[in-house]
């Protein structure tokens, strides 16, 4: 979904018809995201100038960005975690390879900020809700979790909040703690009002919800917009 999501925003938000493709080669995550990516960027009539790979852990990317800077892309898709996408932001910026990078939520951690610095400016990925938004849903999660933690809670903790209250709520549908009874319950699950967006359970036992497009800017994520399934 975050592949698919990225490359909706590429093409109708950003007007962007070329992009390189960095992936982590050794990580599924990676992967799965930058091939949905692809597939759906192509459909969408875009074209991927280049596909390079590197293996978390690496520090060097300069190899694989400056045949990706030949190709001309208008954007690089990087569906990597910050401890690597944060390098590879600094040193895109060091070979003068401008252009936005692009990723999903694995890019998620104060820890990137610390890491990729100013490189990161003008860079959006996809995450599952932003903290910064004045629905009531959200900023009581925010403030209980502030209260309870002394820090702002990130999108795996929101995720975490909402599947409790998945639960939560089957269990009470059910009136048991049986476990094909919330089984059961839980795959009946639509529009639950998460902090994560409207939640139903599909027929693949998947949470379809929106996605949220986040920019990078002056060292912190903002809210950009909202795409639906």
């Amino acid at each position: 979904f975050q592949g698919t999501v990225m490359a909706k925003f590429a093409r109708e938000n950003l007007n962007v018809k070329a992009v390189a493709i960095l992936r982590d080669v050794r990580n599924a995550y990676s992967v799965g995201l930058a091939d949905f990516f692809s597939e759906s960027f192509v459909q969408r009539g875009g074209r991927i100038t280049a596909d390079k790979s590197y293996s978390a852990g690496d520090s060097d990317f300069k190899s694989q960005l400056t045949s990706l800077r030949g190709g001309r892309p208008e954007a690089v898709f990087v569906p990597g975690y910050y401890t690597d996408v944060g390098l590879i932001a600094r040193q895109a910026r060091e070979l003068n390879l401008t252009v936005p990078l692009l990723g999903g939520d694995g890019w998620d951690s104060a820890d990137l900020f610390k890491i990729g610095g100013a490189a990161l400016d003008g860079c959006f990925y996809s995450n599952h809700s932003s903290m910064d938004d004045p629905s009531p849903v959200i900023r009581g999660f925010v403030e209980s979790y502030n209260q309870a933690y002394g820090t702002t809670p990130d999108s795996l903790a929101a995720l975490g909040y909402d599947a409790a209250r998945v639960a939560a709520e089957a269990i009470k549908q059910a009136g048991t703690t049986e476990g094909q009874a919330v089984r059961d319950q839980i795959a009946k699950i639509k529009g639950f009002p998460g902090v994560t967006g409207s939640i139903s359970i599909n027929a693949q036992r998947n949470a379809v919800k929106p996605a949220v497009i986040l920019k990078v800017a002056g060292g912190k994520s903002v809210y950009e917009t909202t795409l639906a399934p």
